[in-house]
């Protein structure tokens, strides 16, 4: 890269081929990038979700029953619960018209309300916990985001979980 913006520099006509070829390389680099870190957040926030489960997984069992996985899908739905009564107590004490911690609320929310409808729908995509393969590879895993193509995930809505 430092080596295109050298040439950038020395060139005189902005028209040129040259300079139109050169730009054509940087605008493939920075799309290239946006692309990784795409990817990035995407392997984040599964590797965030897998963490949650592997957390709280019953210690001893081989593999959870179908009540099980909806007790624990229904508390990683109501993860945010004690954030919100908190922001909530928090806006409801003092005289002020505007809210305290409005962007975060509303994240919350708004990410709060799209689970439990995909959780309704068609379902939630965590690791698949009645498989006791899966979850040997779950106790297994130690948090790198590398490993997250060894999960096997899968969709679990309430329909078929009750």
């Amino acid at each position: 890269m430092p080596k295109i913006k050298k040439n950038i520099e020395n060139l005189k006509h902005p028209n040129s081929r040259k300079m139109m070829s050169l730009a054509k390389k940087i605008n493939k680099e920075e799309k290239k990038n946006n692309n990784k870190l795409g990817t990035h957040i995407k392997q984040n926030l599964i590797g965030e979700k897998i963490m949650w489960f592997k957390d709280r997984l019953p210690v001893g069992c081989q593999v959870l029953t179908r009540q099980q996985t909806f007790e624990l899908i229904e508390s990683y739905l109501g993860r945010f619960n004690e954030e919100l009564e908190q922001i909530a107590l928090k806006n409801s004490v003092g005289q002020r018209k505007n809210r305290q911690h409005a962007s975060r609320e509303d994240v919350l929310n708004i990410t709060k309300k799209r689970e439990i409808e995909e959780f309704e729908t068609c379902g939630l995509e965590m690791p698949d916990l009645m498989d006791i393969h899966q979850m040997e590879v779950l106790r297994n895993w130690n948090g790198e985001l590398r490993f997250l193509q060894h999960f096997k995930l899968r969709r679990y809505a309430r329909k078929h979980l009750t």
